[in-house]
């Protein structure tokens, strides 16, 4: 009988270069790559949101290290960093962020980052293809929404396969 390999681990793709930009995913490059074509202009990773102000906890912590390991002493009475946020695509009236698995601590992240749009009544649209045929449809809802004609292949899309015709 033969063992099924799971995927262990926390999630890790490849660095990619295009352009002279080192993506941090090949899903990145693609949906860099499909921006550009569309004529899309759009910075990658260059805004980061604060989230969480950096704050002082003055209280005292009984804790071991954040990665569980070091003694269980006091780490209270320290300041601690704040909590930022880097979008893979910013452009004008969109955001990007382009996740293909996420990890562990993302949805939390995404989340806030939600709210601090809402808090800041920021009306720009959030897209967050996880694979190449959302990348592709994010595209085209860009364009139809900067009232722009897309003259790539028509798309048929039904679930997560992409026809093209």
């Amino acid at each position: 009988m033969k063992k099924i390999k799971r995927k262990k681990g926390p999630v890790t793709s490849k660095v990619v270069s295009y352009d002279g930009i080192a993506f941090k995913s090949g899903l990145e490059k693609y949906m860099y790559k499909a921006l550009k074509e569309a004529g899309i202009p759009a910075e990658y990773e260059k805004h980061t949101f604060e989230l969480l102000p950096s704050f002082t906890f003055k209280n005292d912590c009984i804790e071991r290290q954040a990665n569980s390991k070091g003694d269980f002493i006091n780490r209270g009475n320290k300041k601690v960093l704040n909590l930022k946020y880097t979008p893979d695509f910013v452009g004008d009236g969109f955001i990007i962020e382009t996740k293909g698995r996420a990890n562990d601590a993302f949805p939390l992240r995404w989340k806030m980052f939600k709210y601090l749009m809402t808090l800041t009544c920021d009306n720009r649209t959030l897209y967050k293809p996880q694979n190449q045929a959302e990348c592709d449809i994010t595209v085209e809802l860009i364009l139809k929404n900067q009232n722009k004609t897309y003259d790539k292949k028509e798309t048929k899309v039904s679930g997560n396969a992409r026809r093209t015709k």
